[in-house]
């Protein structure tokens, strides 16, 4: 065991040494020494050393060329980055997006022994022909075509070998690097290195397992089977593995051939509704949406229709998330930010409490009044990333992953309908699905099994009382119950509650003095009589005393009324 844990450390010495050559190579030798050194707390904001960024983080264009060279595992983690416009500058974006998952194929040979050992059968008793030239390779798959022995063409999608373990030993650099970032750099601690890293770790495996991508596709085929404008690709599970997806092969056009449609007598535009018909239905009908759909997985049939194929980047939105999502497209549509922002809040995205919400109205309108009324050909929408991008920096927003995703798919979608010379108004579009949404959303059928649902989860909770209960009790006879209290946000309660006791406590001698005010005037007997010559009447020394009683509590009854209304407090 000490020897293979002694094996896996040389491994991660010598892949770090290989990345601190990489990085010396291309100019980062002296970000490398900052970050490694002892005792050095690294560049921080403060530094006076001239870079290309205040923070002192390192040119864009280098970490691109560094993570292109340092291979399959970095430039997952660049496209990731690429991602998350609400942490990155825009100069470090625009390099990220610029990182290509293209990569020499895997030989033909490995890509037998993969297939063959998933099903322990040769590669000639599952296909009647397999094309050993990969139709596209990538660094986490390549695919092949091939044909079944039932005659039927299929696409072929296999993981490279060796890929997982590999991913896994950058992993554990990653974070190590990390984390050396974040106690190294302000700017590391700011952008959170650790939970980029942690997020690439969630989901470059998921990219990693065909059996994952194969449910997606499943899911997706029965949301649209009844559909005559989208098609999806039959998944053969007989032949389908963790390491290996065989799908139906989608015969057609790609997206961007533009001339060849027009060939097959296709009209682009049609095309380009289609697409913004069917996306709007996967995020307001059904919460999952194909987060990828560039020109080569989206492929435009002879007859008409659009398939989707690769569907290893999804995207999910629970119940609630569609709910916002379409408040927010309604608001646009409708010019009603106070609907958008508050969908913003009821997401989740911004804190009335810790943001200044006039100005993030302000902001909101300025960025989205420009875009109304105007069709895809005349909006970029990068122009409305980068924007809300800047909004979302300036009022230090972190949005979701999925939302990010969902931006960027944004994106994806404007360019196809660039490229297709689309006419359509996004928000026009999409305008009748979150209205359907919203009112499916409020139903009387609706609530009832929301609170069906929520009597379900009551009446889980309450089968466990019972148990909590008897934990609690019988860790506390055997002494070893703990209760531990936190308290914050009650400084100067001391003085609060004194102030409150003080006019408590003056309050009942106001009402102590009335009574024996009462009492006294009230009383049968007098004593020490006494005439007065100014009003020509005679007093009693026990008439007196009541009448101080009175004034007394009047007067401290007023002044007790009166503060408690200067404190705002009644």
């Amino acid at each position: 065991m000490k020897f293979v844990d002694g094996m896996r450390r040389m491994r991660g010495i010598r892949r770090l040494g290989h990345i601190s050559r990489i990085m010396v190579k291309h100019g980062l030798g002296d970000f490398m020494d900052r970050l490694f050194k002892h005792g050095s707390n690294g560049i921080t904001t403060s530094d006076k050393t001239e870079y290309p960024l205040k923070s002192g983080f390192p040119s864009p264009v280098r970490i691109r060329r560094v993570l292109e060279e340092l291979g399959p595992s970095f430039i997952k983690l660049g496209q990731l980055m690429s991602t998350r416009a609400d942490i990155f500058p825009p100069e470090y974006i625009q390099e990220f997006i610029k990182l290509q998952d293209s990569v020499p194929p895997v030989a033909f040979e490995e890509i037998r022994k993969v297939i063959e050992k998933d099903f322990g059968r040769g590669l000639d008793d599952i296909f009647k022909s397999f094309n050993p030239e990969s139709m596209a390779a990538a660094s986490v798959a390549q695919v092949h075509m091939a044909e079944l022995h039932t005659g039927e063409k299929v696409a072929v999608k296999i993981i490279r070998p060796g890929i997982e373990k590999k991913i896994r030993q950058d992993i554990g650099l990653m974070l190590a690097l990390a984390e050396k970032l974040e106690r190294k750099f302000d700017v590391g601690q700011k952008i959170g290195f650790i939970n980029l890293a942690r997020e690439f770790e969630r989901t470059i495996f998921k990219e990693l397992d065909m059996l994952t991508e194969a449910g997606h596709m499943e899911r997706f085929s029965g949301y649209f089977k009844e559909s005559n404008e989208l098609v999806i690709p039959k998944v053969h599970w007989s032949f389908t593995s963790k390491s290996v997806l065989v799908m139906e092969h989608i015969d057609g056009i790609k997206m961007d051939q533009v001339e060849a449609m027009q060939a097959h007598g296709i009209d682009p535009r049609e095309i380009a509704m289609i697409g913004l018909r069917s996306f709007s239905r996967q995020l307001m009908e059904f919460g999952l949406f194909h987060a990828d759909p560039h020109p080569g997985n989206t492929i435009v049939m002879y007859d008409g229709r659009v398939g989707l194929v690769d569907f290893g980047i999804t995207g999910y939105l629970d119940e609630e998330s569609m709910m916002q999502i379409a408040n927010i497209f309604y608001g646009y549509a409708e010019h009603d930010y106070a609907m958008i922002v508050e969908a913003f809040v009821g997401a989740g995205l911004i804190d009335p409490e810790h943001i200044d919400m006039d100005a993030f109205r302000i902001d909101l309108k300025d960025i989205s009044e420009p875009f109304y009324g105007r069709s895809l050909k005349n909006i970029s929408a990068k122009d409305v990333y980068d924007q809300v991008m800047q909004v979302v920096l300036k009022h230090q927003i972190r949005l979701p992953r999925n939302y990010l995703l969902l931006l960027k798919t944004f994106i994806q979608t404007e360019a196809l309908g660039k490229i297709l010379d689309s006419n359509a108004n996004l928000l026009e579009v999409t305008r009748p699905y979150a209205k359907a949404l919203l009112e499916r959303g409020y139903n009387a059928q609706k609530i009832l099994n929301n609170m069906e649902r929520d009597a379900r989860y009551f009446s889980g909770y309450m089968r466990l009382v019972p148990k909590f209960l008897h934990d609690i009790l019988k860790t506390t006879a055997r002494g070893k119950h703990r209760v531990e209290i936190q308290h914050t946000g009650i400084q100067g309660m001391d003085e609060k509650l004194e102030k409150g006791l003080n006019r408590l406590v003056l309050g009942m001698v106001i009402s102590a003095s009335l009574i024996a005010a009462a009492l006294v005037l009230n009383a049968s007997k007098s004593l020490m009589e006494f005439n007065i010559t100014l009003l020509n009447q005679t007093l009693s020394m026990t008439t007196l005393l009541g009448l101080m009683g009175y004034c007394l509590a009047t007067v401290l009854g007023l002044w007790l009324v009166i503060s408690i209304f200067r404190s705002g407090k009644l």
